[in-house]
């Protein structure tokens, strides 16, 4: 492998690279990189998520653009917003003392500044289609004297419907320019285009070999859809270090999960299509700097998100297909660093796995999740080692008094152990875990049918009505915990919790309605119900209406 000096690039740009650490190019990096600085042509590239194709083409940028032009001399168009914000930022660091300006222009985001900055000269243009479109419309865009246009991720703006957006965004600009399109696939649509609007191209493709799994752990667990929450919990637990994404079907199941981490007291997010990109930037900024270190997303939400450190990749809901899985675990198993991919499998995704494993020419082998007694002993080794941490830097002294006065009446394993059951209680109690099912391998239909239920709305649940909220000193997280230890049902099952000051209403599956409420029949006031059917939003209306008239 050639080093980055051996690829052409300047002093100036050699540093820029040394103080991000990087120490050798990506294959992608070596094979793009002198190509174009040595001459002219067209190309494409086609390279995973994660594999520095960044670099590949922002660094010869940094080398062939001009200093002090007014004029835009670049164009950068990708898909999302989150890949517009992070392209825009790794170019930028790798400018050193050259002065060329980068912006990037996504929608969700206030036009003025962007106009603002466009009338002032900009260098580089890292956009969306639709935006970059806007501002062709306004003329605030002049791309007639571009020398580069760049089409990242090319294969997920044509899923995303952009293929007029980039046309036109193509067709608006001179003849004359260079243009480099990247893609992690190339089906025929990617070729098209390339033939089409690309003169004389070149093609690089990385080998699947030098993909970015290699660095990959991949395993997988069974499990019926049912347990996916607890087991999820049993495996944050028993890592040491969990920094991770993970991947949902949909919307509401991240947000659901997002929501019952944090009921649990792990630091979560959700991120997806219907939260506001004032929020988006937000979460993302908070778990780039690891106040959040866990991150539940939909693939859509997710497109974009180039973090080098994640420890793990879970995917929660299998992905659609080989591709799709390629795309989730390249985010972990970066810049050196080894990552774990985990996928959740129930028993009727079983061949969905095998064709995964199949055509993506990879293994995926399986593992058994952790039992209880293995989670307490991994938890009272980390603590052991927290506390001689804190031993060998000497960040006690200010309790010595209180352990004086402890060891005069007691013996010192006593005293430790006296500490240890009032401060983690909690964490060491068994009882904090759920009983996971044993796989029934005769039950994927009966498992497909379930996730078919679990998995939608409001469709195949029943709304109950519980006849006790805030003034009875009940939370969403309590009432949870009190449903679930009286009717013996996971709590997973019990979604869209809400808590009012005399009453509430949760969504469960129809069976599991029925049994909550067989076992609160008699348990609330004067030996009334406790639990029953909420009554249809128009029924509910009335009846308030009605009491309202009373009054």
């Amino acid at each position: 492998m050639k080093s980055f000096r051996e690829l052409g690039l300047s002093d100036e740009t050699l540093k820029a690279i040394a103080r991000k650490g990087f120490e050798e190019p990506s294959q992608i990096q070596e094979l793009t990189i002198p190509k174009l600085l040595q001459n002219e042509k067209d190309i494409v590239g086609q390279a995973q998520t994660g594999t520095g194709k960044t670099a590949a083409f922002g660094l010869p940028l940094i080398e062939l653009l001009s200093e002090n032009s007014r004029n835009v001399q670049a164009l950068i168009l990708v898909p999302t917003r989150e890949l517009a914000i992070q392209v825009a930022e790794e170019i930028n660091s790798f400018r050193s003392a050259k002065r060329l300006s980068v912006l990037p222009i996504y929608g969700g985001q206030a036009i003025d500044g962007q106009l603002r900055r466009l009338k002032q000269g900009v260098d580089i243009v890292v956009g969306t289609p639709g935006r970059l479109i806007d501002h062709l419309r306004r003329k605030s865009l002049k791309v007639k004297q571009i020398s580069h246009l760049i089409l990242d991720e090319a294969d997920e703006m044509l899923n995303m419907g952009f293929l007029e957006d980039i046309e036109q965004i193509l067709e608006s600009t001179n003849d004359n320019k260079r243009v480099l399109l990247f893609s992690a696939t190339m089906p025929q649509r990617i070729l098209q285009l390339a033939q089409k609007y690309l003169s004389n191209h070149e093609v690089i493709r990385v080998k699947s070999s030098q993909l970015t799994i290699n660095l990959t752990d991949q395993i997988y667990f069974e499990v019926n859809s049912s347990d996916k929450f607890e087991a999820l919990c049993r495996i944050i637990d028993i890592e040491k270090e969990f920094y991770a994404l993970i991947f949902c079907r949909t919307k509401i199941k991240a947000a659901h999960v997002a929501d019952k981490l944090g009921d649990r007291g792990y630091s979560a997010e959700a991120l997806h299509g219907d939260i506001s990109q004032s929020r988006r930037e937000a979460i993302l900024n908070k778990f780039k700097k690891k106040r959040i270190r866990i991150l539940v997303a939909t693939d859509v939400a997710a497109r974009g998100i180039d973090i080098n450190d994640l420890t793990h990749v879970l995917n929660y809901s299998i992905p659609r297909d080989p591709e799709a899985y390629i795309h989730r675990i390249g985010r972990t198993g970066r810049a050196g660093k080894e990552g774990t991919a985990i996928t959740f499998v129930t028993p009727s995704e079983y061949r969905k796995l095998l064709q995964i494993q199949r055509i993506a020419k990879t293994e995926i082998r399986k593992e058994k999740l952790p039992q209880v007694k293995d989670l307490i002993r991994a938890k009272k080794i980390q603590l052991k080692s927290d506390l001689l941490e804190i031993l060998d830097k000497g960040t006690f002294q200010s309790n010595l008094d209180i352990a004086s006065e402890l060891l005069a009446e007691f013996n010192s394993e006593e005293v430790i152990a006296a500490i240890i059951t009032k401060a983690y209680r909690n964490i060491f109690n068994p009882q904090k875990y759920t009983e996971i099912r044993k796989i029934d391998k005769g039950s994927s239909r009966r498992e497909h049918l379930k996730e078919q239920r679990i998995s939608v709305d409001t469709s195949g649940t029943t709304r109950l009505f519980i006849a006790v909220g805030n003034k009875d000193k009940f939370t969403k997280k309590k009432l949870i915990g009190f449903i679930k230890s009286e009717a013996k049902i996971n709590s997973d099952l019990i979604r869209d919790v809400k808590v009012f000051d005399n009453f509430s209403f949760a969504n469960v599956p129809f069976q599991e309605a029925e049994k909550i409420i067989k076992v609160f029949r008699n348990k609330g006031k004067e030996n009334k119900p406790l639990v029953v059917k909420a009554k249809p939003k128009e029924e509910m209306q009335k009846t308030t209406k009605k009491r309202r008239a009373k009054r």
